[in-house]
C-alpha cells in the first residue's frame, strides 16, 4: 500500500502543490505514471537501509520494485465490445498490462504470482465522471469551519472510499468552495502520498450569477467557490486562470435552479449571455482542454449543446432536438441519475408547487429519451458528495442507468468504463483490459451482466498494478493486500 503522509507535513503538501501546477500548455491531459521513479539520497549514515526521498524532501522506506503477477479470470468484460469473455489471462507487468487473451495463448513466466479469479467477474477499473471528493466548506453551517488541511483530509478518506468501491479514475467536478486544493489532493495521488483514484480535476467552477455573501459557492469575494464572469474578456481570463492553476477541465454553470409556472412547466435561468459561454468553451478547447457544463435546462441547456460544451451534466429538460444535436456534436450526456432522482427532490417540489408538480418524473422521462438517442454516448457520473450521496456506493448509478435509464447492463457497463475514459480523454490508458494500458481492473463474485447490482459489491481493486483490495482470494488481512 502508499506509505502515508503524517498529518502534521499536510500544510507544507498543500502549499508545495498548489505552486507547482502540472499545466502543459494546449496538451490534452494525460494521466501520469504513479508513483514517480524513486529517489535515493547519496551517501547515507542514518538509520537503517538507504531509504527513498519524498517530493517534500521527507525519506521512507523503499517500495519494493515492480514484479510481474498472473491474473487468472472466469469472466472478463471487454468493455471495447461490450461481451463478457470467459477463461481469460491477465498478466500485469509493473503498472501495465502486458498481455490478455484466452487461456492457453498468455503464457505466464516461471515463478510468477498468479492470482485465481477463477468463479469472479473481472472488469476494467470503473471510471465516475462526476464527483466532488470535497465537501463544501460553508461556515454558515458549521461556525467552525473547515481549514484547507481539514477539508484535503477528509476529501482524501473519500477518494479512498471511491478506490475500494472500484473507482480507479474520477473527474472532479468543482472543488466545492475549496478554490484549487483539488490540484493538490490529485498531485499528491500521483505522488504516491495518498491512497486514491486517477483524478482529472476542474478546480474553481465559472459562473455568471449574482454574488451570495455567505453562499459557499457564490461568496466570489473570498477566492474560494466559482468565478463570476460577465464578460467575454473576464471569460477567456478565468478559462486561463483555471488552467494556469492545474486544472485539466474545465466546469461550467450556464444555469441556475427550476421553478414551476401556473401550468407546471419548468422555468430555468441561464446565468451567461450565448457569446460568454461560447468564448469560454472555445478557450478550453483552444488550450486543449475540455469542458463539462451544469445545465438543467432553457437557454443556458440549448446554449451548451448549440456551443459543443463536451458534456452535457444533468439536462433535466433535453428534448430530442437537442439530444439528436448532441449526437451529431460528440458531445457526451452524463445524466447523473441517482443524485438528482434522491427523495429529498419531491419534499422541495411539493413544499414549492404544493404537491401539483414534480421535476423527477420529466427529469426520468427525458433521459431515457437521451440514453436511447442514437449517437449519444452516455457516461456514468454520480455527483456523489458526500452530504447526500455517500462515496463508495456509486455502484447505485449502474443500477440506475438500467432501472431508469433503460440500457442494457452491457452498455451501462460501458458508460462506467470505456465511455468514461473517452470523455477524458485517456482511452489508451484506462478503461478496456487491454494490452499497454495501466492495470486497472476489479471484480465481483457474480455476473453484472445478469445482475448490474453487483457493481456495488467489489470484491478486488487493482490499480496500475497495485492490489488495494481482495476479498476473494486468500493470504490476505483485512481484505487488502499489496503488491
Amino acid at each position: 500500500m502508499t506509505r502515508r503522509m503524517p498529518a502534521l507535513v499536510w500544510g507544507a503538501v498543500l502549499t508545495t502543490l498548489w505552486l507547482s501546477p502540472s499545466w502543459v500548455h494546449g496538451q490534452r491531459p494525460v494521466p501520469p505514471e504513479e508513483p514517480p521513479p524513486a529517489v535515493r539520497p547519496g551517501a547515507w549514515r542514518m538509520a537503517g537501509n538507504v531509504p527513498c526521498v519524498g517530493p517534500w524532501r521527507h525519506i521512507y522506506e523503499c517500495p519494493p520494485p515492480p514484479t510481474t503477477v498472473a491474473i487468472r479470470a472466469g469472466r472478463l468484460f471487454d468493455s471495447i465490445g461490450g461481451r463478457m469473455l470467459t477463461k481469460q489471462v491477465i498478466l500485469v507487468q509493473g503498472q501495465k498490462i502486458a498481455e490478455v487473451g484466452p487461456e492457453g495463448t498468455v503464457s505466464i513466466p516461471a515463478g510468477t504470482r498468479v492470482i485465481d479469479l477463477s468463479n469472479a467477474t473481472v472488469l476494467p477499473g470503473f471510471v465516475d465522471t462526476h464527483t466532488h471528493v470535497f465537501n463544501t466548506r460553508d461556515a454558515a453551517r458549521d461556525k467552525e469551519g473547515f481549514t484547507g488541511v481539514e477539508s484535503t483530509l477528509l476529501a482524501a478518506e473519500n477518494a479512498r472510499s471511491n478506490l475500494l468501491a472500484g473507482f480507479t479514475t474520477l473527474r472532479d467536478m468543482d472543488s466545492h468552495a475549496n478554490g484549487y486544493l483539488d490540484v493538490a489532493l490529485k498531485n499528491a495521488i500521483n505522488r504516491g502520498a495518498v491512497d486514491g483514484p486517477r483524478m482529472l480535476v476542474s478546480g474553481r467552477s465559472v459562473t455568471g450569477g449574482a454574488a451570495v455573501p455567505g453562499d459557499p459557492y457564490l461568496d466570489f469575494e473570498k477566492g474560494l467557490a466559482s468565478i463570476r464572469v460577465q464578460t467575454v474578456e473576464e471569460a477567456v481570463a478565468a478559462i486561463r486562470q483555471i488552467v494556469a492553476a492545474g486544472a485539466e477541465h474545465i466546469k461550467l454553470r450556464p444555469t441556475s435552479g427550476y421553478k414551476f409556472d401556473q401550468q407546471g412547466v419548468p422555468q430555468y435561468s441561464a446565468t451567461h449571455r450565448p457569446e460568454v459561454l461560447k468564448a469560454m468553451i472555445d478557450e478550453a478547447h483552444r488550450l486543449g482542454k475540455r469542458t463539462g457544463c451544469h445545465s438543467f435546462g432553457g437557454d443556458g441547456l440549448r446554449d451548451s449543446v448549440l456551443y459543443g460544451c463536451d458534456s452535457i451534466e444533468h439536462g433535466y429538460n433535453l428534448t430530442q432536438e437537442l439530444c439528436t444535436m448532441m449526437a451529431q456534436k460528440g458531445l457526451y450526456y452524463d445524466p447523473t441519475l441517482v443524485r438528482y432522482t434522491e427523495p429529498y427532490m419531491n419534499d422541495n417540489d411539493d413544499k414549492n408547487t404544493g404537491g401539483k408538480f414534480r421535476m423527477i418524473p420529466i427529469f426520468e422521462r427525458n433521459a431515457r429519451m437521451c440514453i436511447a438517442t442514437k449517437g449519444v454516448k452516455t457516461v456514468l457520473g454520480t455527483g456523489a458528495e458526500a452530504a447526500t450521496y455517500a462515496h463508495g456506493t456509486q455502484g447505485l448509478e449502474f443500477v440506475a442507468l438500467v432501472k431508469q435509464g433503460g440500457m442494457t447492463p452491457a452498455a451501462a457497463l460501458q458508460a462506467g468504463t470505456i465511455n468514461g475514459a473517452e470523455l477524458l480523454q485517456w482511452q489508451d490508458s484506462v478503461g478496456s483490459i487491454t494490452k499497454g494500458e495501466f492495470a486497472d481492473i476489479v471484480a465481483v463474485s457474480g455476473d453484472p451482466l445478469a445482475d448490474i447490482s453487483e457493481t456495488q459489491r467489489v470484491k478486488f481493486v487493482m490499480k496500475g498494478g497495485e492490489i488495494h483490495r481482495n476479498d476473494l482470494t486468500p493470504g490476505t488481512i483485512g481484505g487488502v493486500a499489496s503488491r
